[in-house]
């Protein structure tokens, strides 16, 4: 097998008895993993899921996540990882602009109900032919009948001796496809090749030195549907025979406690996430002095870690934080710090090994490099580059040239190779590490008959990064109230995106063009 897939296949011959991945008291091996996911592949065979077709999953931080995604790639189909906190609508376009043939959807829980907006978005995606209900308990039933289970499924696959598929995949073969919110408005979905996602899983030996007979312990607290907790976190894991222990959720003192009782040695989180460690460190009942022993790489992506974290920390555990720098359109890891080299606060580090960066003029259509010295965008070229947005080429056009990819993100370069973000081309707004895109937010207020216009944009915050704000003029004659209008905007969009702060005005600041000038705001 020349997939993705394959990192389980090989470890899981070497190691069959290490444990591969554990939550609260549930322990699976790697034999154990290796034949789920074989049972996951041959259920689908059964269900005329093979290379080419496209199999959505919802699933939180959860051996189902990991048993599902493998089990997809081993019937040669690609992963289309959905965001656990997608209302229906959401779920229906990823569904519909996937061309997805089935769908694993976790049955959620009452504060999280991702299976009722996953069965309602289901209904809206006429290609999409199997919805498979994913239980907490294994054993336990769909309640979302007749949507069989994902257990049920594979039970019979069992049963009946179904074999899993033998595929003989190409390396450019689309493997996962990572939905990224674009200044269009819709999200659009990269798309990322076995080759792509097999380098960046095996970067992890070059840069945090794994090895596979002195295996790391990870704990995995960054959400499995994102290309960081997948790569950094699953992937890398697998790739080196590690063990993966899962938290659903990130609450600080669980996280501690669990690194405590698994002997956690790899760590990886958002900024926001190390600022929650450090809050409680001493309130968790925990032996720091126990758990800094055993650390031996913490990681951090998604935004910028302010510089008395990375201090508080190398204090508290005797670490340095590594930074890295990547998009899902670059599988994601394009750039890290150095692995055993003090911090230099703000940067993002040089490429990692095998890619390339490089500053270009940020005017569009131009790919000319800036002169030495000058702020440019970010420019990546390397086998972590996605083959392009899924059924988009003008969009991948856009951004692609003789195998660059352009980031929309500004830098400088030191002297050494090492990158630094000073700014974004894009209106992104980065809320507690997760991308939110301003305009998306835009068109799905507009859609609310009592707004007449509105400007998104980002402000910041003192836990989250930035929260997002919106700018808005009401219809005539409407009594619609800011309570009302985020209540709504709650319904229509995941929790990360709905805006906390609105703000009603009978006008705003607009070029002479008509564009609004959000600066100004």
């Amino acid at each position: 097998m020349t997939n993705l897939a394959s990192l389980l296949k090989d470890t899981a011959t070497r190691y069959p008895e290490r444990t591969a991945v554990v939550i609260g008291d549930m322990r699976l091996s790697y034999a154990q993993l290796d034949q789920y996911t074989d049972f996951v592949a041959a259920a689908l065979a059964q269900y005329g899921v093979g290379p080419g077709d496209k199999v959505a999953l919802t699933c939180p931080n959860l051996p189902y996540f990991t048993i599902a995604y493998y089990g997809i790639l081993k019937a040669g189909a690609a992963v289309v990882p959905l965001n656990v906190l997608l209302k229906s609508r959401e779920v229906a376009y990823h569904l519909n602009d996937s061309g997805a043939k089935a769908y694993f959807c976790f049955e959620g829980t009452e504060d999280l109900p991702m299976g009722r907006e996953g069965v309602l978005g289901f209904k809206e995606a006429e290609a999409c032919e199997n919805l498979f209900v994913i239980t907490a308990d294994l054993q336990g039933y769909s309640k979302f009948a007749p949507h069989r289970t994902m257990m049920q499924v594979m039970t019979e696959a069992a049963q009946t001796g179904a074999p899993v598929p033998a595929l003989d995949i190409a390396d450019d073969d689309t493997a996962v496809i990572l939905y990224t919110s674009g200044t269009t408005g819709q999200p659009k979905g990269a798309e990322l090749s076995h080759a792509n996602m097999l380098s960046n899983a095996l970067a992890s030996e070059e840069l945090f030195k794994a090895d596979a007979e002195n295996p790391d312990t990870y704990l995995c607290v960054l959400p499995l549907f994102h290309s960081f907790g997948q790569t950094v976190i699953q992937n890398s894991a697998i790739a080196y025979g590690g063990t993966i222990v899962m938290l659903p959720r990130f609450e600080a003192t669980a996280a501690l406690q669990l690194m405590a009782k698994e002997n956690v040695t790899f760590f990886a989180g958002v900024p926001t996430m190390y600022w929650g460690l450090l809050a409680v460190l001493d309130d968790a009942g925990v032996d720091v002095a126990e758990i800094a022993a055993r650390v031996r790489v913490a990681v951090s992506g998604g935004a910028a870690l302010p510089v008395e974290v990375h201090k508080e920390f190398e204090r508290r555990f005797g670490v340095t934080i590594m930074e890295g720098y990547g998009l899902s359109e670059t599988s994601p890891v394009a750039s890290f710090s150095v692995f055993g080299e003090p911090v230099r606060p703000g940067s993002i580090g040089p490429a990692i090994p095998g890619v390339e960066l490089k500053l270009i003029d940020p005017t569009p259509g131009a790919w000319g490099e800036t002169p030495e010295g000058e702020i440019g965008e970010i420019a990546v070229k390397g086998p972590n580059v996605m083959k392009g947005y899924h059924g988009r080429e003008q969009a991948t056009a856009e951004v692609m040239n003789d195998g660059w990819f352009r980031t929309g993100d500004l830098a400088r370069r030191d002297a050494d190779g090492w990158y630094y973000i000073v700014d974004r081309t894009k209106d992104l707004i980065i809320r507690g590490g997760y991308n939110v895109y301003p305009r998306e937010i835009e068109e799905v207020l507009l859609t609310h008959p009592d707004v007449s216009m509105v400007a998104v944009l980002g402000t910041p915050h003192e836990t989250h990064g930035e929260e997002i704000r919106a700018v808005v003029i009401r219809t005539p004659g409407s009594t619609l109230s800011e309570d009302a209008l985020q209540e709504w905007a709650k319904e229509q969009m995941a929790a990360y995106k709905y805006p906390r702060i609105i703000e009603f005005r009978d006008s705003l600041p607009m070029t002479a063009t008509g564009k609004i000038l959000k600066r100004e705001l």
